[in-house]
């Protein structure tokens, strides 16, 4: 998402000198209020450029200025109505993970940190302005995983029940390409609303099926967060398709769109893009243990990342890995076996530790290393090769589940934020 923005940002500058020229005269005008903070005019605008170019870029028709700044506000919004409540909790990036960010964004793109600032100022952009946006990212992807993602729990009867109704689809590796429209419902809608919201979904969902461009549909009436991608959800496996949109994608036809769905969020309309099929299942797997440190309310992101670096010392000075694992690891499910983790397949962990597991020997222990997550301290213990073909079907059935109702929860909890918050328009037209 990261590099995404820095080359949708660089794509952007020319336009964006060319169209602004007059920036100067631009008011930096207060045209909406969020809890405490406001959204000016000049932010509007400028999204709205990088909206388009990104629009631009995929080939896709940009919808009227109107519908694009409605759009635009309503992301604008959502982000700092995140960030309050990031504050309100007590999360903030300290400056050590957003340099260590910085360098990777560089790398990503061939570049030093200095030729990254070189080349955001050669196209008449600020460097403090594009570090605060990565800050102001980071800072929301650990709210989430702090609100939504780490509270979510999958029981062994829900996998059992998963496999036994799609343990076909899961098995067989297929991928889908997804596209929908929301058209979502405040908390305690009455009778009325919640009629109005149907027929407006009805009438999207007869436009999509008489071949009118969903995308354009999408960013002109969606209210879901990915509304200015055309409502485009990508490439996806059946670990990464909502519950409410799962079994409706397994059966439909490509090309084909789905029936009004109804979930707590709204109305959703749903088109099945393509499909395709993958490779089979792997059956390389690892034993390995781990010490997890996780920043929180009282430690930061550098404390969190201190004490897991003087665990890893007291560990090669001969502490027993085992009993710092029951004592410090805040993996509370693999703590109490010392930190064991048994035996994990390919995909049945978060990249940055499966990427820093394979790299270790067998007896071999890593330094900290990050994920989304915390800092861990890895071992691995053994490596088999095996016919896991069933430990992994259940391995994926539970990423399903843990998938979809993370993007569900996400979705609801993002939606309880926004109807909370105190917003106030200063300009007509950006509230409709």
């Amino acid at each position: 998402m990261i590099a995404l923005f820095l080359a949708l940002w660089l794509l952007a500058a020319g336009g964006a000198q060319a169209q602004f020229q007059e920036e100067d005269r631009l008011l930096d005008r207060i045209i909406a209020v969020v809890g405490d903070d406001v959204i000016t005019e000049r932010e509007l605008v400028e999204r709205m450029n990088l909206a388009a170019q990104e629009l631009a870029q995929r080939g896709v028709r940009p919808p009227s200025q109107a519908a694009l700044a409605r759009q635009v506000m309503e992301r604008l919004i959502v982000e700092r109505v995140q960030l309050q409540e990031a504050r309100r909790v007590g999360i903030s990036i300290d400056e050590i993970t957003l340099n260590r960010t910085m360098e990777d964004i560089a790398a990503e793109n061939d570049l030093t940190l200095l030729e990254l600032r070189n080349a955001l100022a050669a196209e008449g952009m600020e460097f403090t302005a594009f570090r605060q946006q990565i800050r102001d990212e980071l800072t929301i992807a650990q709210l989430r995983r702090r609100q939504v993602e780490n509270r979510l729990r999958v029981g062994e009867q829900e996998i059992d029940d998963l496999i036994a109704a799609e343990s076909g689809a899961i098995d067989r590796d297929v991928r889908y390409r997804l596209s929908h429209i929301l058209v979502a419902l405040p908390q305690g809608a009455d009778s009325s609303t919640i009629a109005e919201a149907r027929e407006k979904a009805e009438e999207l969902r007869a436009r999509a099926r008489a071949d009118e461009d969903f995308a354009g549909l999408a960013i002109s009436h969606s209210d879901a967060p990915d509304a200015l991608e055309g409502g485009d959800m990508g490439w996806r496996g059946a670990a990464d398709i909502p519950t409410l949109y799962a079994r409706k994608a397994i059966l439909m036809r490509p090309g084909e769109v789905s029936q009004v769905l109804r979930s707590p969020n709204g109305f959703h309309i749903v088109k099945l893009v393509d499909r395709e099929a993958g490779s089979g299942l792997q059956v390389s797997q690892t034993r390995a243990r781990h010490i997890l440190v996780s920043p929180d309310e009282i430690r930061s992101e550098r404390d969190a990342e201190a004490q897991a670096r003087s665990l890893y010392n007291r560990i090669r000075e001969g502490a027993p890995f085992a009993e710092l694992a029951r004592a410090h690891s805040d993996d509370s499910g693999s703590a109490a076996q010392g930190g064991e983790l048994g035996w994990l397949s390919p995909g049945e962990t978060v990249p940055a530790f499966e990427d820093a597991m394979n790299e270790l020997a067998v007896g071999e222990m890593s330094a900290p290393i990050q994920s989304q997550f915390g800092w861990h301290i890895i071992e691995v213990l053994e490596r088999r090769e095996t016919d896991a073909t069933r430990d992994l079907l259940r391995a994926r059935a539970q990423e399903v589940l843990q998938n979809r109702k993370l993007e569900e929860e996400t979705e609801l909890w993002l939606r309880r934020l926004r109807d909370e918050a105190f917003v106030e328009y200063r300009v007509e037209g950006l509230d409709s």
